[in-house]
């Protein structure tokens, strides 16, 4: 069976789907990381193995349309932070797979 716990990251990028949808003031600061801070431990796992990540989330997009009020842009640098790792940000799923291919060990995908 697989678990987490039993295998190897070394070399190999890992693409991990999170609740990041975190609360936001009014100037987009975090307001509450317990989300991120849960995920916390898969995450520098994974780093600290010689992984790479993709972090994949989302805050909305209403009605189909890309609102910088609800980017993942605002919480990159409090992942960062969290993390203790440097955090790249790609700005369009769609179109991040050349940020995601480039990743080298203990990178990390936004």
């Amino acid at each position: 069976m697989f678990a987490i716990d039993n295998y190897d990251f070394t070399g190999k990028r890992a693409i991990i789907r999170v609740d990041f949808n975190v609360p936001l003031n009014g100037e987009g600061q975090v307001t509450d990381d317990t989300r991120i801070r849960g995920a916390l431990p898969t995450l520098k796992k994974i780093l600290a193995e010689g992984g790479s990540l993709i972090i994949m989330s989302h805050m909305g997009k209403p009605k189909g349309k890309v609102n910088p009020k609800f980017s993942l842009g605002q919480i990159k640098d409090v992942v960062a932070d969290r993390l203790g790792a440097n955090v790249e940000f790609a700005p369009d799923c769609a179109k991040a797979s050349e940020a995601a291919a480039a990743l080298k060990p203990g990178e990390v995908l936004l």
